[in-house]
């Protein structure tokens, strides 16, 4: 007696899922301890600072003749994923593995979840490859390493598999890809830790019961969430543009922006808005002395570090902004800091790259239950006051968040004005492979 195709289809997708996620388990495993090198050895020795414009230099000029083709970072998985494009660049993983680690032993101000989709991502599509699948299994193949490469590099199986399905279609959660995304994600996670690493602990959300005065408050809460993170976008894309019109030139770009981090770095008179920024996003929780300006200073020092081409995620620098500006907003709103912080964390980086739903089980994961309420409302509020921006250009947009259908499907862009139209690339059945 045969078994079920859907049976067989379920066991195949698992076993895929679970080879992607030590894949990317163990990658991530590697990344998170060579990052944690670097970073510790800036800190030891401040003045390696001061050569972050001669590190741009020398990165941008490796880019600039090696690494062209995987330039496009992130957009590239989303429109491997979506148009089943062309095979990720096999580079793509350690190009963006050693310039990640150079932006950080100098003290750029980056992430590090760019890093590992990137790296899961393109390890996955090679697996693929080799292996002779492509079309829509192909694609299932991306979403696995996605998935994995940010559920490992976080310790959030769970949000990292929704967070696979939900960045690539604004408002549509891809769930052709469900089993293999899951299991690739949880087993990465486990992986990662199976090698030693230990992920970074924060205070438990304190259990706070909404009360019509609090759910103002968390409806001004989310309005000043979404325009720091409305600022952010459109800043980090300006910033972008103007660095590629001026200096088109890119190690010329990078040691101008490496230069202009350096002045940062002075003016502010602090290592706080160097590299991840961790121990200010931990402090976020329970400082009540925290500046109230830090979330700018990390927003100006992260723009300019990525604007001008440096590698690097954005998804920490921006926790720090969250963080921060939790913090802040609670002092105002006489919330306890713990949920404030973990509530804004969770929110401009939701906000920032339309993903609400990662992001609320994100927030359950780091911060526990208590938090769901809370972080879900002000989620859902800052996701449609941002209006179609993204720190992902190439997120694809099939209705406007408002209502209504677009005619047909458009990439985000930089911001209202600037989406572009996109038109799927079908596979050779002629059926679009994502979504």
């Amino acid at each position: 007696m045969r078994a079920p195709p859907s049976l067989v289809a379920l066991v195949e997708w698992i076993l895929v899922g679970s080879l992607v996620g030590v894949v990317c388990g163990t990658s991530s495993a590697l990344f998170l301890w060579l990052l944690d090198l670097a970073t510790s050895t800036r800190m030891a020795h401040g003045w390696l600072v001061f050569l972050l414009p001669l590190a741009g230099l020398g990165l941008g000029a490796a880019y600039e003749r090696f690494g062209a083709s995987v330039r496009g970072g992130t957009n590239l998985v989303i429109d491997a994923i979506h148009d089943g494009g062309p095979a990720l660049p096999r580079r793509m993983a350690p190009l963006v593995l050693g310039g990640t680690l150079l932006t950080h032993l100098f003290g750029g101000s980056a992430g590090r979840e760019g890093t590992a989709v990137q790296m899961g991502a393109s390890l996955a599509d090679a697996g693929a490859e080799a292996l002779g699948i492509s079309g829509p299994a192909r694609v299932r193949w991306v979403v696995a390493g996605v998935a994995g490469g940010f559920g490992s590099v976080f310790g959030t199986p769970l949000a990292g598999a929704v967070f696979a399905l939900e960045f690539v279609v604004v408002g549509r959660l891809q769930l052709g890809a469900l089993v293999p995304a899951l299991a690739a994600s949880v087993v990465g996670d486990l992986t990662t830790r199976a090698w030693g690493i230990v992920h970074t602990a924060y205070p438990p959300a304190p259990v706070v019961p909404l009360t019509p005065s609090l759910l103002v408050g968390w409806l001004g809460f989310a309005l000043g969430v979404a325009g720091v993170t409305v600022g952010y976008v459109e800043l980090s894309h300006r910033v972008a543009r103007l660095g590629a019109a001026w200096l088109p030139r890119l190690p010329l770009r990078m040691f101008v922006g490496g230069l202009v981090v350096v002045a940062l770095w002075q003016l502010a008179g602090t290592d706080r808005y160097l590299g991840l920024g961790v121990p200010s996003i931990v402090a976020a929780f329970s400082d009540p002395n925290l500046p109230l300006g830090a979330f700018g200073w990390k927003v100006l020092f992260t723009v300019v570090t990525l604007g001008a081409g440096f590698v690097g995620g954005e998804v920490t620098p921006l926790f720090f902004v969250g963080g921060a500006l939790g913090n802040v907003l609670a002092r105002g709103l006489g919330l306890p800091l713990a949920l404030g912080a973990g509530v804004g964390m969770s929110a401009v980086f939701g906000a920032a790259s339309n993903t609400p739903i990662a992001l609320s089980i994100m927030a359950v994961e780091l911060f526990g239950a208590p938090i769901l309420p809370h972080v879900a409302i002000v989620l859902a509020i800052a996701y449609a006051a941002t209006g179609h921006r993204s720190i992902y250009s190439a997120q694809r947009l099939y209705e406007r968040k408002r209502g209504g259908a677009f005619s047909q499907p458009i990439r985000v862009g930089a911001g209202p004005g600037r989406a572009s139209p996109v038109v799927p690339v079908t596979d050779q059945t002629g059926d679009a492979p994502w979504p």
